[in-house]
């Protein structure tokens, strides 16, 4: 009889229709695929193909990597990439799977795998995945969950991954700098984009740990309301506040969005919060923020987007990042957010792209938590920490193909005379 290895090679190529992009070691040591020095896919337990075979696409294939059943020797990134093609391009594709279903060899070879994966059914999933009770996505109480589900697991974890500035977005690189120096940029670049001065008003809407906040007030002067859903991460943010002495510029709150009672503001920083908010809520967002700044306030909302697809009623979260990562996190293409911040009546002055910027970011973010692995472990989980490591570099790899992008939007609540408050010139925070 076959080695494992080439049983289960074989019997993939026949459901994909197509030979395997990586070499596959399996569980009794056998290899098969495509030899060399490219990065090998390692299938620890055969209970791993009970899991795909169960859930067949992405949410199978992440239950067996949380689960430490399924791994990858070698080249992360590279395995990514090679295997994107087999496994969230497809993962949608129900016109293929039914056509596989017809397809006599590939019924046989699925039969055969079902042999192979040993008795159904599965075992159950992570304990790290995401448990839904009733109710329907971003009521206040499921936003508080999901924000919940992923910012409270530990700000020592963070501070692991994020490094000193504890910030939780896109650093802004030039040649040769460090993620510090490049997220003190990013940091700045928002603050002079909101053309930000002695005694203006900010609300920094999802404040992390409060570094916007903080830097705002320090290096502008500038009196700011941070506010999250997050107690872990109001209470690192206050600390943090009273240590750079600006307790009496800085105030954190831990508030929902749509509660915010007291404006108007000067300049709304919005700093990878509106994925957070879906789109059955993002132009009651939009709406709320205009009516937070008084006007001619300014606003920066930087948001990652994906690209647009053919039917965008066909658009479904990503089934490993809904399940593990983001519970309720949604992408939105840029010409929609654009859309609806205008007609919320924000007139957009500017739109940037940073999709390089977030790729080399989380490249940075993944060689922390690769080099502090066991201490990592140690403060969550093995696979919370396998979450991680997997869902920043295939987001490393996504942004690098121009799968994902990221924008920052310069929008302004230009009053009625016209008058919008910024230079004529574009760019101006560039000079």
């Amino acid at each position: 009889m076959a080695d494992a290895a080439t049983r289960l090679a074989t019997l993939a190529e026949d459901l994909l229709g197509s030979p395997l992009p990586v070499r596959l070691r399996a569980w009794d040591g056998s290899e098969a695929g495509p030899a060399g020095e490219g990065p090998v896919l390692v299938v620890r337990d055969r209970r791993a193909l009970r899991r795909m075979i169960w859930k067949p696409g992405e949410l199978g294939l992440a239950r067996a990597w949380v689960a430490g059943e399924l791994d990858v020797e070698g080249d992360l990134y590279e395995a990514l990439d090679r295997l994107s093609g087999l496994i969230w391009e497809r993962d949608g594709d129900s016109g293929g799977l039914l056509a596989a279903a017809r397809d006599p060899r590939a019924r046989a070879a699925a039969a055969a795998l079902l042999r192979l994966a040993g008795p159904l059914p599965p075992p159950p999933p992570p304990a790290e995945e995401v448990r839904r009770p009733g109710g329907g996505p971003h009521s206040r109480r499921s936003d508080k969950r999901a924000i919940s589900h992923h910012y409270d697991v530990g700000n020592d974890f963070y501070s692991l991954v994020l490094g000193p500035s504890m910030v939780y977005s896109c650093a802004y690189w030039t040649d040769g700098g460090t993620l510090e120096e490049a997220q003190r940029d990013k940091l700045d670049l928002v603050a002079r984009k909101l053309r930000l001065k002695e005694g203006d008003r900010l609300l920094d809407v999802g404040c992390g740990w409060g570094s916007m906040a903080i830097h705002a007030a320090r290096e502008y002067g500038a009196r700011v309301v941070g506010i999250t859903l997050s107690r872990e991460q109001a209470a690192f943010a206050r600390k943090r506040v009273a240590e750079e002495g600006l307790a009496d510029r800085v105030e954190i709150r831990v508030q929902d969005y749509r509660d915010v009672p007291d404006g108007p503001y000067d300049a709304i920083s919005s700093i990878g919060m509106a994925e957070h908010v879906g789109a059955v809520r993002y132009r009651e967002y939009a709406d709320l923020l205009y009516g937070l700044l008084k006007p001619g306030g300014r606003l920066l909302n930087h948001q990652i987007s994906r690209r647009p697809e053919p039917d965008e009623e066909a658009y479904r979260i990503d089934p490993f990042i809904d399940a593990y990562v983001f519970p309720d996190g949604e992408l939105a293409p840029m010409g929609s957010t654009l859309t609806i911040l205008e007609e919320a009546g924000f007139e957009v002055r500017d739109v940037e792209a940073l999709r390089e910027h977030y790729a080399l970011t989380l490249r940075r973010w993944v060689a922390n938590l690769e080099a502090e692995w066991d201490r990592a472990v140690r403060l969550v989980s093995p696979g919370r920490a396998r979450i991680w490591r997997l869902y920043m570099a295939a987001s490393a790899v996504s942004f690098e193909r121009n799968r994902i992008g990221v924008n920052q939007f310069l929008a302004v609540r230009t009053p009625p005379s016209g008058t919008s408050g910024l230079p004529r010139r574009s760019r101006e925070w560039t000079e």
